[in-house]
């Protein structure tokens, strides 16, 4: 017994190391993806979309509050990427603390509110966008782009236009990645498709329709809703999730490329527009598709308790026995 449980407790250490050397990765490949695709506001460059927040959130959310030395070891081989090590100055230290402190206070809250995730519930959905994306990641925005300022990278005048930017980035990589790496994460195969000519269909439609939307020097992006709208009443979470993210990749691509819709507009503008659409879009994805995950949920429940009710009356039924006929009257003789 007693190898048994050395060899336990060894273990226990390296699969941590191992998880917090996942994690790290994890999030040191997502913020490489994510700064594929830049912009710029008031000489600030930063991302439409940052992956890491989401991936952080993510992994909080499934391993626990032990996951923080993985997101601050990514964060930091991500800040370490951008410069070289010679040049590594103390506010990459608190920006590491930002983007490691934002997401645990996001985990902490959606702890708080016993959120589920699963996403089954339309509380979920309204944690998770408020409590997770627009509250949590104040604190990162707020902290980056205050150490730019101190170290005179960035003007005074331009903190809340980046501040904005940086924050609504940090917020969309919670309401976009985030979900989609909880439902790969509960996802079981073999996957059953019974709608799969559905699918397949709403896929070349998408594969279509958004390139065409995005791209299009005519304003076409509020065509993409319409198919949101599709993927969560016939699809659910899985189904407004994926369409989401791919319209939120293309929508990208298309501003830091300046075409389509975001031709000729500036860096401002360009920023604007994109954000507002990605978030419209990221909301009516997860809200729209919890209400609908919720109301299935519901149903079947009642359909579950009439059934078993119908199954007690059924048994009951059949203890009892069958009621006899009255006596006959007897003939009344004057």
């Amino acid at each position: 017994m007693a190898p048994v449980v050395g060899t336990r407790e060894l273990s226990r250490p390296a699969v941590v190391a191992l998880q917090t050397l996942a994690i790290a990765a994890c999030y040191f490949g997502a913020g490489r993806l994510g700064l594929l695709r830049r912009l710029s506001v008031e000489s600030a460059v930063f991302t439409p979309i940052w992956p890491p927040t989401g991936v952080a959130v993510a992994a909080l959310l499934l391993l626990g509050i032990s996951s923080w030395l993985g997101i601050a070891l990514g964060a930091l081989l991500v800040v370490l990427s951008l410069s070289s090590f010679s040049s590594f100055q103390a506010s990459a230290v608190g920006i590491v603390a930002g983007n490691t402190v934002a997401p645990i206070c996001a985990y902490l809250l959606l702890r708080g509110v016993r959120f589920r995730s699963d996403l089954s519930r339309l509380r979920d959905g309204l944690a998770l966008v408020f409590l997770a994306a627009l509250a949590s990641m104040m604190i990162s925005a707020t902290v980056d782009v205050a150490l730019l300022v101190a170290t005179d990278k960035l003007a005074p005048d331009g903190f809340w236009p980046v501040w904005l930017a940086w924050w609504v980035g940090d917020a969309m990589g919670v309401l976009i990645v985030t979900p989609v790496i909880l439902m790969l994460y509960a996802a079981r195969a073999p996957v059953r498709l019974s709608r799969w000519k559905e699918a397949a269909v709403l896929l070349v439609v998408a594969c279509v329709m958004v390139p065409l939307a995005t791209r299009s020097s005519i304003s076409l992006l509020f065509l993409i809703y319409p198919l949101l709208i599709w993927a969560a009443l016939r699809f659910e979470l899985p189904g407004s999730l994926v369409c989401a993210l791919f319209a939120s990749v293309m929508a990208t691509v298309a501003a830091t490329e300046g075409v389509g819709p975001f031709d000729r507009l500036s860096h401002t503008e360009v920023m604007i527009k994109l954000q507002a659409f990605n978030g419209t879009m990221a909301l009516t994805a997860l809200l729209l598709s919890a209400v609908i995950t919720e109301q299935r949920n519901t149903r079947r429940s009642v359909e579950l308790a009439c059934q078993e009710l119908v199954q007690v009356l059924e048994h009951l039924t059949a203890g009892n026995p069958s009621p006899r006929p009255p006596p006959p009257e007897a003939d009344e003789r004057g």
